[in-house]
């Protein structure tokens, strides 16, 4: 199945999820990704703190499965299987050289924290850019 991107509620900001996303297009067992700025977010003069929040649908497998009824009569069940996990995920994108291993990861999420210096031009003092993305599987329930 081809890759399907949403982000009708993410304004754009940041540069390390798009790349996240980029890399995600690329792993065979993702299928989607519903990108969302997360309630964090804030800005103010000397850092820019931007936080998204990504969710994944992991693309699915049939299998054939043999099994017997009453012990006596056998038959055959497909049997519907993800084709990755969210600990899958975690391994597949630490071994991609510019995203690397999530900072923090559980069961149920991958946090990724990525912190730059950005000086404009005409300056003299630039800000701190702080970006924080959450990865979690599509359809768990929403942290706080």
């Amino acid at each position: 199945m081809p890759f399907e991107l949403e982000t009708s509620a993410w304004s754009g900001e940041g540069t390390f999820t798009q790349l996240l996303i980029e890399r995600m297009r690329e792993l065979a067992g993702v299928r989607f990704v519903r990108v969302e700025d997360a309630p964090a977010t804030r800005s103010d003069a000397d850092y820019n703190f931007i936080s998204n929040e990504l969710y994944i649908g992991f693309a699915t497998v049939d299998r054939q499965e043999r099994f017997t009824r009453f012990g006596l009569l056998p038959g055959v069940r497909t049997v519907t299987e993800k084709a990755m996990t969210l600990a899958g995920l975690e391994a597949a994108l630490a071994q991609v050289a510019d995203v690397g291993a999530p900072d923090y990861g559980d069961e149920g999420m991958l946090q990724y924290l990525r912190a730059e210096r950005i000086i404009p031009p005409y300056q003299t003092r630039g800000y701190k850019l702080v970006e924080m993305v959450r990865l979690y599987e599509v359809g768990t329930p929403r942290r706080s």
